[in-house]
């Protein structure tokens, strides 16, 4: 092997642990394993993956560019602290992004994303009727990223996906609802009445419908909230 096949390999492999590392940690921090504001130890993380701290800092700054981690000036790193001050701002651009992918998906999709849309739709709703809160999150944020992926706007997809993670957060951190498993489910109902208008192509409807569901899901976290009693304690 020449020298620049090994720089090569070297460069591929630190690559792979970087990505190791960055989805690891998102996944732990989306499903507060980690919690805002705990930190984040790089030699740590560097035992615990087996490898050098530089593919670990690449991820941390991955990390950091989609607001998950913050790095401090005092080069140490804490999780994103979900920022209350700021959400009716969040709530907005939330609103907005569910309305402007949800009627591009009516004027863009193809029958691959239709299945894919309804493949998504199907792995919700057993989580719904399983009445596993986790999972019903995660596989929600999954259906409507694919009704974004339909849009075929790769910035408005991006901004929704950081926008739904926020929210994902936030939903793993106020809401442990019962289910009933029971069918028809509302929110199965409500994806169902979105697949049937994105597959018309019925802009307007779209558009209704994403709104009012988008309003729903605001209306959840901010009586979710407000209703906290957990007693916050400064150490």
């Amino acid at each position: 092997m020449t020298e620049t096949d090994t720089a090569d390999w070297s460069d591929r492999k630190r690559g792979a642990g970087a990505k190791l590392v960055y989805d690891t940690l998102r996944d732990e921090i989306l499903d507060l394993v980690l919690a805002p504001g705990e930190p984040v130890d790089e030699a740590g993380l560097a035992e615990r993956f087996s490898m050098s701290r530089t593919p670990v800092r690449e991820a941390l700054v991955r990390l950091a560019g989609e607001g998950l981690v913050t790095m401090l000036p005092n080069r140490s790193t804490v999780v994103a602290q979900i920022d209350y001050p700021n959400l009716s701002a969040f709530f907005d651009a939330l609103t907005l992004m569910y309305r402007v992918t949800t009627r591009l998906a009516a004027e863009f999709h193809t029958p691959a994303d239709l299945a894919a849309i309804r493949l998504r739709q199907e792995v919700f709703s057993r989580a719904v009727l399983a009445g596993d809160t986790a999972a019903m999150i995660t596989c929600n944020r999954d259906f409507h990223a694919a009704i974004a992926e339909a849009g075929r706007n790769s910035y408005y997809l991006q901004l929704f996906l950081r926008l739904l993670d926020e929210g994902r957060r936030i939903l793993r951190l106020y809401y442990y609802p019962r289910f009933e498993a029971r069918l028809p489910h509302p929110y199965i109902l409500e994806h169902e009445a979105i697949i049937a208008a994105v597959e018309a192509r019925d802009i307007d409807l779209c558009d209704r419908l994403a709104r009012e569901h988008a309003d729903q899901i605001v209306r959840q976290i901010q009586e979710m909230i407000a209703s906290d009693r957990r007693q916050h304690i400064a150490l």
